[in-house]
């Protein structure tokens, strides 16, 4: 079989798919209206490109939107939800006409933007322009690696894993940041299964994009190395003409371009042939009102009387997309199938993949670090890939450009890079395994969720916490679409010291743990950091960001000496040393913080008082458990506790409690050697010993939480 060739070639277009694309236009006035709001201009301009996609170019099977040989399809400018319903809708992917009659309502099939999990037959939630184009970068190279994986020696377009990644992107996707950090790096990767459309239709919601956005767009992929076309369907301004066989052409080149990732640059007119509103930002974003879609209607040659109006006769001819979806379906499993019987392992493994399990005896390849050497958690996560690299050959990743400081490669393992680009430092080939992003840390972030969301393998990336705040937008994505990107964020607070505020994250804790469904992981040694990454890929259901350290922390001799083994850390938090009977205190410390709480252990004992240490590396993990549990760690008749963290104290109040106290950092650190840095701001084992105290006394006399409020101020820390 040959991949490569689409689901009708030459193209066949008969009167039955003219008034296929008329009805969608009309559709897409008619939903827009109904609910008062919404962008019908783009789903009605763009209804011939979309519906050449899913009738007549699109290896899928609408009968299992799940295939693994199917093409993937990503609506990047996803506020033109219906650009893609009413594809699913006449392809027979579940939804029917009721359901686009209920756009944008409570309940619906049909949200405003197309959310994954939510509508069979969407891929990805795009939601922020740029996401998508940037995640389907992700895609195209998890297809590489699935390929690489599994079928590695097929001539290029004959084996069941080849498969192009579509997009239709908008004027605004390419004028996001993100799209040009994804679209350097999908040049540079010569991914040549990746095909963008690009609505080139100037206008956004501020009307004509003149006014903010007049590059040579194709100049600009051309020189990030892609392959470039241009169909203008306004025939040079001169008129309108919805040239399908010219358009069809292009992606036909597109496919046969195997050496660079492809995008079409398709002039249309928004909005056509809406009588007064086409070519205007009024038909981006609102409701068209009943005249002008009278207009349109009396235009298409449509009753301007019915709205939703699908003839039985298109219906059944857009749904037969299903039987020939079918035969490509065959066509498909009969090359399946002889490549299962030549490679039983393979098939074994892709068997694994697709279930989302991991292999029996998985977890014995974990490394245990032993007590009495200090290790940074970075490098203890490092040791733990490199331990995995033969267990789980579906796990990869890499760097932002830090691999040396984020130990994100795996010993030993080549890179992901055409073979031309790989450097001594860092050889590889098409099929590798070390991601290496640039310095691209958003892009990253939208990779990982796409290389995810395509299926077959995991992946993670790492760069500086700080650097988080480039990555939040596809981090939240993530945990909105419940898909399991593992994010590496080493350099976890002031902690890595002579670079300086500008590298020390303060509040980055507090804002990660602000995600919904995101797991916020910050171990507090090496046996911690190996339990972190069991946990992690133990869940396929959500995101992580493991937050490691640069400096070295002390391995805690785990079984003895009264510290408790790691294997708490799955359950987020748990008593890592403890008293006999009820302690007077609680300590609770995240990370390289712990071992200040240790100490202060020690100095508490001195003085006769009484400390239980909790290690709580995931505030996410520890409130998912029982309420036994958590009350076995944090008793709620102990007032008195104390929280220890470098960053803000925002979101401590509701462990520690009225008499609690936070040694805390509330304002930004200064370059210097972190040692130094934790004395000046306060972070040290007296300063909790000390909280500890007063947490005592407030707990005993039943007073309101002490100190003054602290101003939030700016400026360096060692200046203030």
């Amino acid at each position: 079989m040959n991949a490569f060739v689409p689901a009708n070639q030459p193209l066949e277009w008969s009167p039955l798919d003219d008034q296929a694309v008329k009805t969608i236009k009309a559709l897409a006035a008619d939903a827009v209206e109904k609910v008062g709001n919404g962008h019908p201009g783009t789903a009605i301009s763009l209804a011939p490109a979309a519906y050449l996609l899913f009738q007549k170019v699109m290896r899928h099977d609408p009968a299992d939107s799940h295939w693994v040989g199917r093409d993937r399809f990503v609506l990047s400018a996803g506020h033109s939800s219906l650009t893609i319903y009413l594809q699913l809708f006449l392809a027979g992917y579940g939804l029917e006409i009721e359901d686009i009659e209920a756009l944008r309502t409570w309940g619906s099939k049909t949200p405003g933007h197309p959310e994954y999990k939510h509508t069979n037959g969407v891929e990805i939630t795009t939601g922020p322009l740029g996401q998508g184009l940037a995640s389907s970068v992700g895609m195209a190279m998890a297809a590489r690696r699935e390929r690489g994986l599994l079928d590695p020696s097929t001539a290029p377009g004959e084996s069941p894993f080849d498969h192009h990644v579509y997009v239709i992107a908008s004027d605004g996707d390419l004028q996001e940041g993100v799209t040009s950090e994804a679209s350097s790096l999908a040049g540079h990767q010569q991914l040549g299964n990746l095909i963008v459309i690009w609505d080139d239709n100037k206008i956004s919601i501020e009307d004509d994009t003149d006014i903010a956005f007049t590059e040579d767009v194709l100049a600009r992929y051309a020189a990030y190395g892609w392959h470039t076309q241009k169909v203008d369907w306004t025939q040079g301004g001169t008129g309108y003409a919805e040239n399908v066989d010219e358009l069809a052409a292009a992606v036909a080149a597109a496919q046969a371009e195997t050496g660079k990732p492809s995008i079409i640059a398709l002039r249309t007119i928004i909005g056509w042939p809406s009588p007064t509103k086409q070519n205007t930002g009024g038909i981006h974003g609102s409701a068209m009102g009943a005249d002008e879609i009278r207009g349109l209607k009396v235009e298409l040659g449509l009753d301007p009387e019915k709205s939703f109006d699908v003839s039985p006769e298109v219906l059944a001819y857009t749904r037969a997309v299903g039987e020939r979806g079918a035969e490509l379906r065959e066509r498909w499993d009969t090359a399946f199938e002889a490549w299962k019987i030549a490679n039983p392992e393979g098939n074994a493994l892709l068997e694994r993949l697709t279930a989302r399990e991991l292999p029996a005896g998985w977890t014995e390849s974990l490394p245990t670090f032993e007590a009495g050497k200090d290790v940074a958690t970075r490098a203890a996560s490092g040791k733990v890939l490199s331990a995995l690299a033969d267990t789980l050959p579906e796990l990869w990743g890499g760097s932002a450009d830090l691999a040396g400081s984020n130990n994100t490669t795996m010993d030993g393992e080549p890179s992901f890079v055409p073979a031309e680009h790989a450097t001594k430092k860092f050889p590889g080939h098409e099929y590798g395994r070390t991601l290496h992003f640039g310095i691209r840390e958003h892009a990253m972030g939208s990779i990982l969720n796409g290389i995810v969301l395509h299926g077959g393998t995991r992946a993670y990336g790492g760069t500086f916490l700080t650097f988080s705040d480039y990555m939040r937008p596809a981090v939240r994505l993530a945990a909105l679409m419940e898909i399991p990107s593992t994010f590496v964020w080493t350099h976890d607070s002031i902690g890595l010291g002579e670079d300086g505020p500008t590298h020390q994250p303060i509040e980055h804790f507090a804002a990660l743990r602000a995600i919904p469904g995101l797991d916020v992981v910050r171990p507090a040694d090496a046996n911690e950091t190996a339990w972190a990454w069991r946990t992690i890929l133990e869940h396929d259901d959500r995101p992580a960001g493991l937050i490691l350290t640069r400096q070295n922390v002390p391995t805690f001799p785990r079984g003895t000496d009264g510290f408790a083994d790691a294997s708490g850390t799955a359950k987020g938090g748990y008593v890592l040393l403890d008293t006999e009977g009820t302690p007077d205190v609680i300590l609770i410390g995240t990370g390289s913080e712990v071992q200040l709480a240790v100490e202060a252990r020690e100095q508490l004992a001195a003085d006769g008082i009484a400390a239980r240490v909790v290690s709580l590396p995931s505030r996410e993990w520890f409130d998912a458990q029982s309420p036994e549990y958590r009350e076995s760690v944090l008793p709620a008749a102990v007032k008195a506790r104390v929280s220890v963290e470098a960053g803000i104290a925002q979101g401590w109040r509701d462990l520690v409690g009225d008499a609690g106290r936070s040694v805390s950092l509330e304002h930004y650190g200064a370059s210097a050697d972190y040692k130094i840095l934790y004395r000046e701001f306060g972070i040290t084992s007296e300063a909790v010993a000390s909280a500890a105290k007063e947490s005592i006394e407030a707990a005993r006399t039943g007073t309101a939480p002490g100190g003054e409020a602290i101003p939030s101020v700016g400026g360096t820390g060692d200046q203030r």
